[in-house]
């Protein structure tokens, strides 16, 4: 037994980590959607500059085409929705898109209650 947890803990050490164990916000999005429209105007080209971009960059998903590789807590029915993942599961999201002032906040209290810090160094 001493020898399998010995091979097991090699593995785990040499294997690289999954990529499922980052963190990013996940984009559910469908052609013709005036809110994903909103947000591509008003945020797109400012998120991947800001510290939540940076610790979840953005992914994007077509709602009716693509199916993420996500453990989600229940179906996507609206978009835009917002989903932070962490290690492959959902957990939090932001159905809609309420506007840019509504839309920092909500993000903000996703890392809040996902426990993740908001800062990052360097």
């Amino acid at each position: 037994m001493h020898l399998l947890t010995r091979i097991f803990f090699l593995l785990m050490v040499a294997l690289p980590v999954s990529a499922n164990a980052e963190t990013y916000l996940l984009m559910a999005e469908e052609d013709g959607c005036y809110w994903c429209g909103k947000w591509n105007e008003e945020i797109a080209h400012i998120y991947p500059k800001t510290t939540e971009g940076k610790i979840a960059p953005l992914r994007r998903y077509d709602l009716h085409d693509e199916k993420p590789d996500v453990v989600l807590k229940q179906t996507v029915h609206y978009t835009p929705t917002f989903i932070l993942v962490q290690n492959g599961n959902e957990i939090g999201r932001i159905e809609g898109y309420p506007g840019e002032d509504h839309f920092w906040g909500l993000l903000t209290m996703l890392f809040v209650n996902a426990k993740i810090p908001l800062d990052v160094k360097g």
